[in-house]
């Protein structure tokens, strides 16, 4: 069995690499290409060099967001994907994690460009990845209520 936890940081790594390791290659190298699809048409390499840089309004300016908006769900996928096709995530509800992750960073990306944090705009890049943090955190809480009421039931 391989080790779940090191094919889930492949997969962090880049979206693909995970299911490679799995030796699901035709799914691999389809998320690799769709990974690259959205990185270039969305200039996420140059959004997030903008971001590193302070330079908020231009990674907002330079931003497609129409393409951003598809990244954090396929991000999340291929993580899950390659972590359950691994051997992990067995426990019922062990999705929810990464649905909400998904699910939160992608409205860090709607408003990325509106939001500021103690008076700072974080723009497209900032916005979402701290977004992921309270989207893990409900996906924890509501796995733990589904599966307490799971056991609550059976009893």
């Amino acid at each position: 069995m391989k080790n779940a936890k090191e094919i889930l940081l492949w997969s962090i790594a880049l979206p693909g690499f995970g299911q490679l390791l799995n030796g699901k290659y035709v799914k691999g190298i389809t998320l690799i290409l769709l990974e690259f699809l959205i990185n270039v048409c969305g200039l996420i390499n140059e959004v997030i060099m903008y971001s590193f840089l302070g330079d908020i309004g231009m990674a907002i300016k330079t931003a497609n967001y129409q393409w951003i908006m598809f990244y954090p769900c396929l991000y999340f996928f291929a993580m899950w994907d390659a972590y359950r096709d691994a051997g992990g995530g067995k426990k019922s509800f062990a999705s929810l994690p990464f649905v909400f992750a998904a699910y939160s960073m992608t409205v860090g990306v709607i408003f990325s460009s509106k939001f500021t944090l103690f008076g700072i705009l974080l723009g497209p890049i900032w916005l979402p990845l701290l977004s992921i943090v309270p989207g893990v955190l409900i996906g924890y809480l509501i796995q733990l209520v589904l599966r307490n009421s799971q056991q609550h039931s059976q009893i």
